[in-house]
Order: structure tokens, then C-alpha cells, then sequence
């Protein structure tokens, strides 16, 4: 029974996380620029494979891009939402697989697992960017994986490196993830 009851609050969870990830941008969405550098869908797939596990994570990950690409346009569906899946996806995945299994569910087990889901999700973003691009005759290098997944990124990274420990720690200390 405590199971199941726990399958439906991360199923609900799972949503909210989904629908934050869907409006998220929306504030930065007069810029594609700033959209670009702060990253605001990464966050609630990364709070969602923290707190509800790989399984959601990795699904909210993959779904969000091509949900907002269907409902508003942006991300276009190919092949942005197509590479912008495939980096969520591995973001939630990561994140949430490292963090469920490491033993010290502190600040430190975060960032383990975020910066392992940061690194790991860029070169997902990376490799798929580079094929599909490469499927339409274009080219992809590395100082333009460089440039895009890092140095474009910073803001978005040093967002993501504050904002996700600190809310987790709170939760934690408050005994919200218990």
C-alpha cells in the first residue's frame, strides 16, 4: 500500500515538475538569448530526478521539449527538440539515478549528482546535436560543443550549481523529501 502510495505521489509530483518546465520559459521567452543562458527547463528536470527518482526524471526530460515544441513552437521539433530531449532526458536519468544511490543525501550527494547529470547531459546534448545536424549536411565541432554547452551556458550553470543544492537542502532540513 505505502508502494503504491508513493508511485502516485511521484506521478503527481512528476506532473507539477512537467508543468513548471512547461511555463518556466515562458519567463525568459522575449529573449531566446537569455532562454539560451539560463536554461529553464533544465531545473525542474533536474528537481524532478532528484526528488522523484531516474524513472521520472528521465520521462519529464523527454517529454517536455516536444511537448512545448507541439503546444507553442519553441523549441522547434527538428531538430531542437529532438537534441534538447535527448540532454533533458539524460539530466533527469543521471541526476536521479546517481542521487538514488549514493548514500549521503546531503549537499554533497547533490552535487555529485548534479554536476555528474550536467556533464554527462551536455555530451548527450553534444552527440546528438553533431548526428543530427551531420544527417542534414551540416557541421558540428567541438569549439562549437564548447562554445554552446559551456561558455554560452555559464549563467545557466552557475544558476543551476546555487539554486538546485540550496532548495534541495531546505526540503531536506524541513524533512519535505522524507
Amino acid at each position: 500500500m505505502n508502494m503504491k502510495k508513493n508511485e502516485i505521489k511521484n506521478m503527481v509530483l512528476a506532473a507539477m515538475f512537467l508543468g513548471i518546465g512547461f511555463v518556466l520559459p515562458m519567463l525568459t521567452s522575449q529573449i531566446k538569448e537569455i532562454g539560451d543562458t539560463l536554461l529553464p527547463m533544465h531545473i525542474p528536470v533536474m528537481f524532478c530526478g532528484l526528488i522523484c527518482g531516474w524513472k521520472y526524471g528521465f520521462a519529464v526530460g523527454l517529454i517536455l521539449p516536444f511537448l512545448r515544441g507541439f503546444v507553442f513552437g519553441m523549441p522547434p521539433m527538428y531538430p531542437n527538440a529532438v537534441w534538447m530531449a535527448t540532454e533533458l532526458a539524460m539530466y533527469g536519468f543521471v541526476i536521479g539515478f546517481i542521487y538514488f544511490r549514493i548514500n549521503q543525501k546531503n549537499i554533497k550527494g547533490v552535487y555529485i549528482s548534479l554536476i555528474s547529470a550536467m556533464i554527462l547531459g551536455r555530451l548527450a546534448w553534444g552527440i546528438s546535436k553533431a548526428v543530427l545536424l551531420n544527417l542534414n549536411d551540416k557541421v558540428f565541432t567541438v569549439p562549437m560543443f564548447l562554445l554552446g554547452g559551456f561558455v554560452d551556458a555559464v549563467p545557466g550553470i552557475i544558476l543551476q550549481l546555487v539554486l538546485i543544492p540550496l532548495v534541495m537542502t531546505i526540503l531536506n532540513k524541513r524533512r519535505i523529501l522524507k
